[in-house]
């Protein structure tokens, strides 16, 4: 009876949602979509307590673009399946751009759940100021302390909420780091230093809540990407997002995870102890 309820309360307010994105009153949506003004008013109303038709479902979900799963709360997969996000710049003191704030939400949304994360380069979490600074004093959308703030959440909910975080990342993008090659090759040999040794204790700290994967960068190939749960997935363009939450996107891209993780040539363990052995070339 319960789990009724909760399908009814999910159809209603997702109802409410198709009707306020297309910009109708009750009477036109209900004359658009082929529907009774008077059965919408029922649906629409908290004292309801009958499921609609199929053929109802069928007329709004064909009209408006959404599935019928959706309505009823069976999948995340809504009216905006995908969407882009910009990297915007934050310059009120203090304050985070949009797309961190978006970030640190979903974060705290997908509690509970495995949040999966192929970062750009290093991951965030384990990155020291100098690192955040050498990538982002430069640039045009991010602000080195927005970025900063939000690793620190990141680290934090690990340590204090016992969050599930997987990373996966290439053996060669963290052997490239600690040679200064690429993008690091100004960057100076003794900030390198205190990267590894930072890589190296947290890694250790962290295990198992926060579980980093290094994979053969020849064998295989990830964008940066966060997967929040089943929830959304939002892939890293470069100064923008493609938010996904449409659940058979989530659901592939998971799965691509996982042959990343079958795929490691590192496993969790053993990355503090790659990071000392890196450290001590240098």
């Amino acid at each position: 009876m319960t789990e009724r309820r909760q399908m009814l309360a999910t159809f209603r307010d997702r109802l409410g949602v198709v009707i306020e994105r297309s910009g109708l009153n009750q009477s036109k949506f209900a004359a658009a979509t082929g529907v009774d003004r008077s059965t919408l008013s029922q649906l629409l109303s908290p004292s309801n307590r009958r499921l609609p038709r199929v053929e109802t479902m069928t007329r709004v979900a064909d009209a408006h673009q959404v599935s019928i799963d959706w309505l009823l709360g069976l999948t995340h997969g809504g009216p905006m399946q995908a969407e882009m996000m910009e990297e915007q710049t934050s310059f009120a003191m203090n304050a985070l751009a949009p797309n961190d704030e978006r970030l640190i939400e979903w974060f705290g949304e997908a509690a509970g759940y495995k949040v999966r994360y192929v970062p750009q380069t290093l991951p965030d979490l384990l990155k020291t100021e100098a690192v955040i600074r050498h990538e982002l004093d430069d640039s045009v959308a991010s602000r080195p302390e927005q970025k900063m703030e939000t690793a620190a959440v990141r680290l934090d909910s690990i340590r204090t909420a016992g969050s599930d975080l997987e990373c996966c990342s290439s053996l060669q993008s963290l052997q490239s780091f600690a040679r200064g090659e690429g993008v690091w090759r100004t960057f100076p040999i003794a900030h390198r230093r205190d990267q590894l040794r930072q890589i190296a204790e947290l890694a250790d700290e962290l295990y198992p809540m926060f579980r980093w994967f290094l994979f053969d960068g020849l064998q295989r190939y990830a964008v940066p990407i966060t997967i929040f749960g089943p929830q959304r997935a939002a892939l890293y363009l470069g100064q923008m997002y493609l938010v996904l939450t449409s659940a058979d996107h989530v659901r592939t891209l998971s799965n691509h995870f996982d042959d990343l993780i079958r795929g490691a040539v590192v496993q969790p363990p053993d990355v503090a102890q790659l990071a000392r052995d890196l450290l001590a070339e240098l």
